[in-house]
């Protein structure tokens, strides 16, 4: 079963989380994770431009030492490098130890790129992380979940139901994840600048948390 919009219940449980950003305007708060990755973040780039929305990239390290030019293209378009541990780590299957050494490596690439911050944003791959490897970080790291998870890297889901389900489930306030990711690309490709122009033109802005 597929949850696109991540339930209530699991936001009360976790309150020190970010799962949304409820406000009275009308601002949607995108994310991407797994980048970056020649031609496809360089597509939502060239999306995000189109309609001056702004985004958060959750990057993972051993992808920014790779392609160093395109995290910093990323920051010049003004938008924000966030911490997706340097392998992709899963929080549950990794020892505490390890798993924050490895975020900190992440953050090593990060710094090389974007403006040291006070408040340093994190997101666990596939939204696992142990309570220890949380009250490890939560000092120096904002965790970031999402509202809306768009399934983008579901190959067997048509671009078209996920387009339908992101509409849908996305209100105002939403943190919604895309991923700039080969596996996700084919979706991406039909599913962003269509999301992007829909909300647009109900006078959504797009902006960074």
């Amino acid at each position: 079963m597929r949850i696109f919009k991540t339930p209530a219940l699991l936001r009360y449980l976790f309150p020190d989380y970010t799962w949304r950003k409820p406000n009275t305007e009308k601002n949607i708060y995108l994310t991407f994770d797994d980048g970056p990755i020649p031609v496809v973040t360089e597509f939502v780039l060239k999306q995000l431009a189109d309609f001056q929305a702004k985004a958060i990239f959750f990057c993972v390290g051993e992808n920014i030492s790779r392609f160093p030019e395109i995290a910093q293209l990323i920051v010049r378009q003004g938008h924000y490098l966030g911490n997706h541990t340097h392998n992709h780590l899963r929080g549950w299957a990794t020892p505490t130890e390890t798993y924050v050494q490895n975020i900190a490596l992440c953050q090593e690439q990060i710094d090389q790129i974007q403006e040291n911050t006070s408040v340093k944003l994190f997101r666990p791959p596939y939204g696992r992380i142990k309570q220890k490897q949380f009250l490890k970080i939560k000092s120096t790291y904002r965790v970031i979940m999402w509202d809306i998870l768009t399934y983008d890297f579901d190959i067997t889901l048509a671009p078209e139901k996920i387009l339908q389900q992101a509409l849908k489930k996305t209100t105002s306030g939403s943190v919604v994840v895309f991923h700039d990711s080969v596996k996700a690309f084919p979706n991406l490709q039909y599913v962003l600048p269509r999301y992007l122009h829909y909300f647009a033109e109900q006078g959504y802005s797009f902006k960074v948390l």
